[in-house]
């Protein structure tokens, strides 16, 4: 069997909940990022929420990504480390539910959780406990699989931990020893701050495809001109897909720079509307389309994903949709 896809990365169960501007500030951390917080933090945090409704899906962003890709109607593999708890199980049986192959076996300990605070401007604001899944390292990365892929998906979170970093560089190294095509996502803003060397040099070596939005591209690029950062990448990585929040998003590919139209939709929740973006390139590129079918088949994607709470599509598409989208472009 050859799969499109495998992703790699943080394994969580993304708990979201919408909330005032007052019960955000109550609980006090910035609005709008990602936050790593310990597992007394995250309990508080929850503790906070009882009287607020819930939901929770299988989560991480190459998760997100990876289940996207699998909505498709693609073929999907997902590396990432579970505890063996209930948290963990609802993990692997949400994925394998929606026609994701994993095979990394849970591991003694907590499973990670990402609270996703939703305000009414759309904007999120994540707290992030990674427990077990920061225990991901290479040995739990399988070369005969990663072997029978014709993308390999990282995301830029691995990076903050060394087991983790471990299993990144070591999917990259056995994929580029294979033929495999390596996709990075450098995930978060802050991560720039922190890796943008070693983003640099990967950017520079294995990376055939980069996946950043603006604030991203100008943190690593030093340029503003949205255009001018995406050329400055694709001097050294093969293709690049750079997003502009509403204003759509530019794909280079051989030179060429694509530019691809926003969808305009009502903005409830733009958690995951980035790693649904990312699924719609990969599933399109390992399947045929255009490098300009595939933003626009993204596009519509990500703008749907904004239109609804969570970063899971409650209405996949159908193959005549996709059909459709592909004819349009």
């Amino acid at each position: 069997m050859v799969y499109d896809v495998i992703g790699v990365g943080n394994s969580l169960v993304d708990i979201q909940a919408r909330v005032s501007e007052e019960v955000l500030a109550k609980i006090g951390f910035d609005k709008g990022i990602m936050t790593l917080v310990d597992e007394a933090t995250q309990l508080k945090v929850l503790a906070g929420l009882q009287d607020i409704e819930i939901t929770r899906c299988a989560g991480g962003s190459a998760a997100n990504t990876i289940m996207g890709v699998a909505d498709f109607g693609g073929k999907a593999v997902y590396v990432g480390k579970t505890g063996n708890d209930n948290i963990g199980n609802f993990f692997l049986s949400d994925m394998r539910e929606g026609g994701v192959h994993i095979e990394v076996p849970p591991a003694d300990g907590q499973s990670g959780t990402c609270v996703i605070l939703i305000t009414d401007d759309a904007q999120r604001t994540m707290l992030t406990n990674l427990a077990v899944s920061s225990t991901l390292g290479p040995a739990d990365i399988v070369e005969d699989q990663i072997a029978m892929a014709k993308y390999v998906y990282i995301e830029g979170y691995l990076f903050t931990g060394e087991s983790t970093k471990a299993a990144a560089y070591r999917a990259i190294e056995l994929a580029k020893k294979n033929n495999v095509k390596v996709a990075l996502t450098v995930s978060d803003p802050f991560l720039i701050n922190l890796f943008r060397d070693e983003f640099w040099d990967l950017i520079r070596g294995p990376v055939d495809l980069l996946f950043c939005n603006l604030e991203e591209a100008r943190s690593l690029t030093g340029k503003h001109d949205a255009i001018e950062c995406a050329q400055a990448i694709h001097e050294h990585a093969a293709n690049v897909a750079l997003t502009l929040g509403g204003d759509g998003s530019i794909l280079m590919h051989e030179s060429q720079v694509i530019p691809i139209e926003s969808v305009k939709v009502k903005a409830i929740d733009t958690t995951g509307a980035g790693d649904m973006y990312a699924a719609g390139i990969l599933y399109g590129v390992t399947n045929g389309l255009t490098w300009r079918q595939s933003g626009h088949l993204a596009s519509h994607a990500a703008a749907r994903i904004v239109s609804q709470l969570g970063a899971r599509l409650q209405v996949p598409f159908t193959a005549e949709e996709i059909s459709s989208l592909v004819h349009e472009s």
